[in-house]
C-alpha cells in the first residue's frame, strides 16, 4: 500500500522532519535528499526511544544521527552504522510522484 507522507516542497535540502501520520499510525523521520528525492526512516531510534528527526543527516555517507546518544543510521536500509544502537530502524520505499513524498509499508 502506498501512503503519501508530505510535499517535496516543505522539507528543506539535507534536513530532516519529524511527520506523524495518523492512518496507518506512523512516526517517520523524512529527509529530502534533492528535489525529487527523498528517504524516509521510522523516527524512533532503536536504542532508546528519541527522534531521529531531531538528529544530523549526512548526505555524502546516507545516514541520519540520533541526537542523544550519537548512534547513526542507514537512510538506504536503516542500519545501525554505529554504536551504542545494534538494530535496525524501519526503513521505507520511496518515490516523489507529483511532488508528493509517497511510502511503501
Amino acid at each position: 500500500m502506498k501512503v503519501q507522507v508530505c510535499p517535496i516542497a516543505d522539507l528543506e535540502d539535507g534536513a530532516s522532519k519529524r511527520i506523524d501520520l495518523e492512518d496507518p499510525e506512523l512516526r517517520l523521520a523524512v529527509v529530502r535528499i534533492s528535489e525529487t528525492e527523498a528517504k524516509v526512516v521510522n523516527d524512533q531510534c532503536s536504542h532508546a526511544d528519541f527522534s531521529l528527526a531531531e538528529g544530523l543527516c549526512d548526505l555524502d555517507e546516507m545516514t541520519i544521527e540520533c541526537s542523544k546518544h550519537g548512534a547513526l543510521f542507514s537512510l538506504l536500509d536503516g542500519t545501525p552504522q554505529s554504536l551504542p544502537a545494534t538494530k535496525p530502524v524501519a526503513c521505507y520505499k520511496t518515490e516523489v510522484v507529483d511532488g508528493m513524498v509517497e511510502i511503501e509499508i
